[in-house]
């Protein structure tokens, strides 16, 4: 945790004839404006003031900062449109009332007063204490990272939202920020129930709607009532908050107060049981605990003595029948037949509080984890062996859902949440650097030692039945913790009564805001909606939005099964937010100072660990299905693309997890397995900078079906000085054309003097490190010989030259316009290869590559070779067939016989009129030496290659959907530049669609695995 302090040295320079006093401006009476006044000491500078302010200038904007709370977007607006802005009050609020206390009222709530005792009788005091300080240990390690998040910077309004989101990146911070959204509706709802319980329960069970006439409708009856009550007290809430949050702020110190008299109440009644403990008896049968509702007045025994004394002359005293007779036994008479069990025991009564030093606690130590419909048994008691499981028809306690480990640990974490309440309020605090970090942690320090040592005092001083008995039925339905509360129960029922109201009106409160922060980022479009409200910025239709998913908790109606769904999603919030620290510690993000410095990111990786770790054991459905809702919002988000750019981490992330990628790269070439085409596509763009040829970008697609690397360039000609924008603009359209195409990559707009000089450069350092192109593809040059200007054929010919010096594969589609598009598939046809030279196997693997892709799927391949004369070219077919077999390439195989023939008189025309074209264009252009210089013969043997070539290919492939074809190397001598494309031209003649193929000199194609 220890760091190195460093120790940083500003120098501000102020030169003179600035604004200081008693100097005088030279131009102050030429009404030259403040703020258009250049220091003429900063002459050197003035032409970048715009983009580079003088300090000064900045200075004074940052005095004149407020901490009002951002991402408020009225301020924003209000600003932006002039109007005047009013005077608001510096936030004053210290650490103790504008962090501690809230955070207190946050995390003390309805668990403590209704579930603890529970957890503790069920759990044990040494397993209850485990599940407190794992709870505990996730919001301590959590609060620490929070901490770190919230003090590097202010953090506005939104609160945890705000911290994630802008430490992740828009998609985390929409997903997790959702997730905190829908775990604080749910925490209202929560709240919600635990007051209704405490009233249909324990302060006027009389107001119960439904009453079952048997016991086994009595859960279904509950929870009807549960379900309208909850809906009339949310209604209630909801319309308070609408009317005013001001009433609400009223209403929280009221509240607070309730929390911490109920809580001082536990400890007083816990200190005086040592010495006077509280009368509460438990009616016991044999080891069996009876519930107290059944007994009103009546003695805790089968028979009493009767009323009346009897007379002297009687001899017999006849015994009386109880209450609790009359449940086990089918008449008031002594010979009546009764239950078995209840024959065989003993009625007996213990106290419910034994008292603090009673040593209760050694009984309370170990866990009693028990199944639905079990009995409360004291095991320290007699009991005879049962013929029959106990019914649900006589008066015992029983158990109402089945207990284990993972589910008290999803019950209790919700009672430790609420630690975002200060950050939440950093708007409103003197000093939020310093305050959020102490208030925070020494609140959660505080609920911790009052948890921990809550778990030790209700071991120490309550019975065990009566802990387990969750609604106090064995107390004649007192609150369970209020029966240890000093001087009554009542201040316990209702202290927490109103505590949880208030608990519940302050959730409908933040749950609304942070919808609204999220709709305001407009990160997720269908809830822009949302981020609009009254004219005081009241968000209405959050509210509204709140309401309903309230009511959805409401109708499930049972603690017990709300509670782990919101610790589903709170626990989801706190495991990012310290993923969020982690990354930035880790990343050593440069902005990445926070003014809390007792963090570390082992700290935050374990605070994560362990939220991980809760969510799946507390209930692994329930995480899982948590975590497919935020990914499902996390590729929504990134589906419509969330254009925001807040220096998340994520993308820190990336960026490292790239370097590391390029440096693994960087070891060595890639092995013939690992090949595949890296593009570099060379586009033109047109006078109105507009893409020529946007099917190229079309074939790329197509030949990458979406991996690998694509770099799409293009060069402006001129001066980078002067055509910086034009730059620019060229590299939005070729972006704007990308994603019409779909192409994911990059684009690189190069300025030069000269196109060829541009694409060399382009070729020569495009790409990072290993992650560099290998093939580069180029439009064949359209009416290259009606064009006056010959820079662009010459342009293509240098093009070739460059990518063979660079040991680079070159595709040359010819007839681009020609191909089809991604929404034109082939229906059937052929991809015919003719394999003229061998060139590391790109003529194998394109096709193979193409027809992964839909629009050439259905189309079958064929590979042509030429046999000379002296070739065998069955076994040529033989071989070639067997090639393709460990090739693992299907594909129809031809041997063409090329015979040796006299050259044609066609050859010699076109021969002819190739030379004469070229004499002419020379003859205009070239010197009387140059013009003097003889013919190359040579020209008419390459002629007939050409021609002869063409007609084979013409008459086997005419009907080819693609011919894939080696291209012929330029001529070393550039004066016959011309004469290499006309040998082209003859060449692909007659043929719709032609890719022209040149290898980059290594194999890529192998026939080993």
């Amino acid at each position: 945790m220890s760091e190195t302090v460093t120790c940083v040295r500003v120098f501000l320079c102020v030169l003179p004839g600035g604004r200081g006093e008693g100097t005088e401006r030279a131009d102050s009476g030429h009404g030259v404006d403040d703020d258009d006044f250049y220091d003429r000491n900063l002459a050197l500078f003035e032409e970048e003031m715009d983009t580079r302010p003088k300090v000064s200038s900045l200075l004074n904007r940052l005095a004149n900062y407020t901490n009002l709370t951002q991402g408020a977007r009225e301020h924003e607006e209000a600003e932006s449109i002039g109007e005047k802005r009013k005077a608001h009050k510096s936030p004053q609020m210290g650490t103790f009332m504008g962090v501690y206390l809230p955070c207190l009222q946050n995390i003390f709530g309805v668990i403590l007063f209704l579930r603890l005792t529970w957890v503790v009788g069920t759990a044990g005091v040494l397993q209850a204490l485990c599940i407190v300080f794992i709870c505990c240990c996730c919001t301590l390690l959590t609060a620490i990272s929070m901490s770190a998040i919230a003090t590097n910077g202010v953090v506005p309004a939104g609160g945890s939202y705000f911290m994630i989101s802008r430490s992740l990146g828009p998609e985390f911070g929409g997903a997790v920020g959702l997730c905190f959204y829908l775990g604080t509706t749910f925490a209202g709802a929560m709240y919600i129930l635990g007051a209704i319980e405490i009233l249909l329960m324990y302060i006027a069970p009389w107001a119960a709607i439904f009453v079952s006439g048997s016991p086994d409708g009595e859960g279904a009856a509950m929870l009807n009532n549960m379900r309208v009550y909850g809906s009339i007290f949310l209604l209630l809430m909801a319309l308070l908050v609408f009317v005013g949050v001001k009433y609400v702020n009223k209403l929280a110190s009221v509240f607070l107060a309730c929390v911490i008299i109920s809580i001082l109440s536990i400890y007083t009644g816990a200190l005086v049981s040592a010495f006077s403990p509280p009368t509460f008896p438990v009616c016991m049968l044999g080891n069996r605990t009876l519930s107290g509702h059944i007994l009103h007045d009546s003695p805790c025994a089968k028979t009493t003595l009767p009323k009346e004394p009897p007379r002297p002359v009687d001899t017999n005293l006849t015994l009386a029948t109880t209450t609790l007779w009359l449940q086990f036994c089918e008449g008031p008479d002594l010979n009546a037949s009764c239950d078995y069990y209840f024959n065989l025991s003993n009625i007996s009564e213990i106290p419910g509080i034994p008292g603090l030093s009673s040593g209760v606690i050694t009984e309370n130590i170990w866990s009693v984890y028990l199944t639905k419909g079990d009995v409360l048994e004291k095991g320290s008691l007699p009991s005879p062996r049962p013929v029959h499981p106990p019914t649900n028809r006589l008066p015992y306690v029983f158990a109402d859902i089945t207990t284990s480990f993972t589910l008290l640990v999803g019950i209790f974490f919700p009672s430790v949440t609420g630690i975002m309440a200060g950050s939440n309020r950093s708007g409103d605090l003197k000093d939020a650097q310093r305050s959020i970090p102490i208030g925070t942690i020494m609140a959660i320090l505080t609920t911790s030692l009052v948890y921990l040592s809550s778990v030790v005092l209700f071991g120490a001083c309550i019975e065990g039945v009566v802990l387990r008995d969750k609604f106090g039925d064995s107390v004649k339905g007192n609150l369970v913790v209020g029966t240890l509360s000093w001087p009554s129960p009542w201040v316990i029922v209702i202290g927490s009564f109103f505590s949880t109201c208030g608990a519940g009106l302050q959730s409908l409160t933040g749950a609304p805001r942070l919808l609204q922060a999220i709709a305001k980022d407009n990160i997720i479009p269908f809830l822009r909606v949302f981020g609009h409200g009254k004219a005081n910025g009241e968000p209405t239709w959050a509210l509204l939005l709140t309401a309903l998913i309230a009511e959805l908790g409401i109708l499930i109606a049972s603690l017990d099964l709300v509670a782990p769904i919101l610790s589903m999603f709170f626990l989801m919030c706190y495991l990012f937010v310290n993923l969020a620290c982690a990354l930035q510690t880790l990343l050593r993000t440069p902005n990445w100072r926070p003014r809390f410095s007792y963090y570390h990111w082992t700290l935050s990786f374990l605070g994560m660990i362990i939220c991980l770790a809760l969510m799946f054991i507390s209930s692994w459905y329930y995480a899982i299905v948590a975590i497919v809702i935020a990914g499902m919002i996390y590729k929504y988000i990134e589906y419509h693309g969330a254009e925001k750019e807040w220096g998340d981490g994520i993308r820190g992330l990336s960026l490292s997890a790239a370097r590391y990628a390029l440096l693994r790269l960087e070891e060595g070439p890639p092995h013939t397995k690992n090949w595949r085409p890296q593009l570099l596509v060379l586009l033109k763009l047109d006078e109105d900078a507009y893409v020529k040829s946007p099917r190229l970008l079309t074939f790329a697609s197509q030949l990458k079906a979406g991996k690998g690397l694509t770099i799409v360039g293009t060069v402006i000609t001129g001066n980078y000085l002067h055509s910086y924008g034009e730059a620019l603009a060229a590299e939005q359209t070729l972006k704007h054309q990308m994603d019409k195409e779909k192409v994911k990559g990059f684009c690189q707009c190069i300025v030069a003097n000269k196109a060829r000089e541009g694409i060399s450069h382009m070729i020569q350092s495009s790409g990072l490190g290993g992650m560099r192109h290998n093939t580069v593809v180029m439009g064949w040059p359209l009416a290259w010989r009606q064009s006056e200007d010959p820079q662009s054929w010459k342009t293509f010919i240098n093009t070739v030259r460059v990518t063979t010096a660079a040991h680079l594969a070159l595709l040359v589609p010819k007839n681009i316009s020609l191909f089809p598009g991604n929404s034109e598939p082939c229906a059937e046809g052929y991809i015919d290869v003719w394999w003229i030279v061998h060139d590391g196997g790109m003529l194998m693997l394109l096709p193979f590559l193409l027809r992964q892709h839909k629009v050439w799927r259905k189309c079958a391949m064929r590979i042509f070779t030429v046999a000379q004369m002296e070739d065998n070219s069955i076994q040529m077919k033989k071989d070639l067939a067997t090639f393709l077999y460990h090739l693992r390439i299907e594909a129809d195989v031809e041997v063409v016989e090329m015979h040796n023939s006299d050259i044609s008189a066609y050859t010699y025309e076109r021969t002819l009129m190739m030379e004469q074209r070229s004499q002419m264009l020379r003859q205009m252009r070239l010197s009387k030496s140059d013009r003097e210089k003889e013919v190359d013969h040579s020209n008419v043997r390459r002629m007939h290659t050409a021609v002869k070539l063409n007609e084979v290919i013409v008459n086997k492939s005419h009907d080819a959907r693609l011919v894939l074809l080696n291209m012929p190397g330029p001529p070393r001598n550039p004066a016959g530049d011309e004469n290499y494309m006309e040998f082209l031209e003859v060449l692909t003649e007659g043929l719709e669609r032609v890719l022209l193929v040149r290898g980059g000199g290594s194999e890529v194609i192998t026939i080993y695995s």
